[in-house]
C-alpha cells in the first residue's frame, strides 16, 4: 500500500491575502487580521481595546465599509461600531456579548488549471491513504474527488473526512482513504490547550484506518503554525508546543499497544529545528522512536531534499514520520515534484504547468510504500 502527504493550498478558493505576491505588505495585513481577531473576543473592551480596534480597521481597509479589499467584518446582530457621516469610526460595543459577528478573508478562485494539476498530482501519486493538508472543507474534498480526479482515475477515494479545526482562515486537514481502507475511528484534539492556550491552529486527528491485510494502521494528520506571520519567537514556540502535544500523543498511543502509527503533514519547520526537537528527538529521558521517511535507503528526492518551492535543504517542511513497526516495512519512499512549478528546470513539470499561478501547490507530495 502507499501513504502520502500532499499540501494542496486549498483545491478551489484560496485567501487573497494568501496568494499576494508582495509577501512583506501582506504578512503584517496578516499579522494585524490576527491581532484583531483576538481582541474582538475580548469579554469587556477597554478604551485601549476600542483605540486598537479602529487602527487595525482602518489598516485592513474596513475604514469606509465593512467590506475591504481582502477582510470582510460580518455584523449579524447587534453592533461593533458605526460610521458617522463626518467621518472615521466608532465603536459601540463594550465587549463581545454586544454584538455577533467576526472577521472574514476574503476568497479568490485557484485557476481551473491549477486544480486539475492537482487532480493529477493525486492521481500519479496513487495514494492508498492520503493526508490533505489545506483544504477548505469535507465538501470540497468530496467534490474534488467525484469531479475532478474520476473523469482521470479508474479508482477514486471511497473514504473522505475533514474535521473543522481552529484556523479562522478555513484551511483544515483531511485524509482521503480507497474503498478498502475504511475509516474505523477518529479521535480529534482541536480543543486540546496548555496554559498558553489552544495547541493546534487546526487539529490533529487521529484516523484509525482498516487495511485489507488486516492490520489497523493509526494515522496523525498535521499542520503546524506557519512562519508567515506573527513574530518569529511566537510562532517557534506554537510549533514547539505542537510538536511536544504530537509527541505525547504517540507515546500515549504506543504504550497502549498500538504498533503501526504514521505522523504526516506540513510540520512548517526543518528537520534539525528547535521548535520539532520535542517530536522527532523527544525531550530528555522520554525520547520518540519515530522515523523520518526522508532516512530511509529507498528515498528517493531527485537530489532536491527540500519539499517546499525551490526543493533547497532549508525547505524541507513535510513530512511521514513512522513508528519502527511501519519504518520496517517501508519498500520505496520519495517525493513527488511534477505539480511545482520550477523556473529553473530542476525536477520535470508537467507539459502545461507553464506558470506558477497554475501549480498544483508550491509543496511537493511526500511518499512511502508499506508492505503491511
Amino acid at each position: 500500500m502507499r501513504i502520502a502527504s500532499f499540501n494542496v493550498e486549498n483545491l478551489f478558493d484560496r485567501a487573497k491575502l494568501l496568494a499576494a505576491d508582495d509577501w512583506a505588505t501582506y504578512r503584517a495585513l496578516l499579522d494585524t487580521y490576527a491581532k484583531l481577531t483576538r481582541t474582538l473576543q475580548h469579554p469587556a473592551y477597554s478604551a485601549t481595546d476600542k483605540t486598537n480596534i479602529v487602527k487595525w480597521l482602518v489598516a485592513l481597509g474596513l475604514e469606509a465599509s465593512d467590506s475591504g479589499t481582502y477582510v470582510v467584518l460580518r455584523q449579524n446582530r447587534g453592533r461593533l461600531l458605526t460610521r458617522p457621516r463626518t467621518g472615521g469610526i466608532t465603536i459601540v460595543a463594550d465587549g463581545r456579548t454586544d454584538w455577533v459577528g467576526w472577521l472574514e478573508l476574503k476568497t479568490e478562485a485557484v485557476t481551473e488549471l491549477a486544480v486539475r494539476h492537482t487532480a493529477q498530482v493525486v492521481h500519479d501519486l496513487g495514494a492508498d491513504v492520503l493526508g490533505v493538508v489545506e483544504a477548505e472543507s469535507r465538501i470540497a474534498l468530496q467534490r474534488f474527488n467525484v469531479d475532478l480526479l474520476r473523469p482521470i482515475s479508474d479508482r477514486i477515494y471511497g473514504h473522505i473526512m475533514l474535521i473543522d479545526g481552529n484556523d479562522d482562515r478555513g484551511i483544515d486537514v483531511g485524509v482521503m482513504t480507497r474503498g478498502d481502507h475504511p475509516i474505523e475511528r477518529i479521535v480529534s484534539h482541536v480543543d486540546d490547550a496548555d496554559l498558553a492556550g489552544p495547541i493546534f491552529g487546526r487539529d490533529c486527528p487521529e484516523y484509525t484506518v482498516a487495511l485489507p491485510s488486516g492490520v489497523r494502521l493509526l494515522v496523525l494528520v498535521n499542520h503546524f503554525k506557519s512562519k508567515g506571520y506573527g513574530s518569529a519567537g511566537d510562532s517557534n514556540r506554537r510549533r514547539e508546543r505542537q510538536a511536544g502535544r504530537v509527541a505525547e500523543i504517540y507515546r500515549a498511543r504506543r504504550a497502549e499497544g498500538v504498533d503501526h502509527i504514521v505522523i504526516l503533514g506540513d510540520l512548517n519547520d526543518t528537520p534539525d529545528s528547535a521548535p520539532l526537537k520535542p517530536l522527532l528527538v523527544g525531550p530528555s529521558g522520554q525520547p520518540t522512536d519515530l522515523k523520518d521517511i526522508a532516512t530511509h535507503p529507498s528515498f528517493d528526492d531527485g537530489g532536491w531534499p527540500g519539499t517546499y518551492t525551490t526543493g533547497r535543504a532549508g525547505n524541507k517542511i513535510d513530512y511521514v514520520l513512522c513508528s519502527p513497526a511501519v519504518f520496517a516495512k517501508v519498500t520505496a519512499s520519495g517525493i513527488f515534484r511534477k505539480g511545482v512549478w520550477t523556473a529553473s528546470g530542476r525536477w520535470e513539470m508537467y507539459p502545461t504547468l507553464t506558470r506558477e499561478q497554475d501549480a498544483a501547490s508550491d509543496h511537493a507530495a511526500i511518499w512511502a510504500d508499506l508492505d503491511l
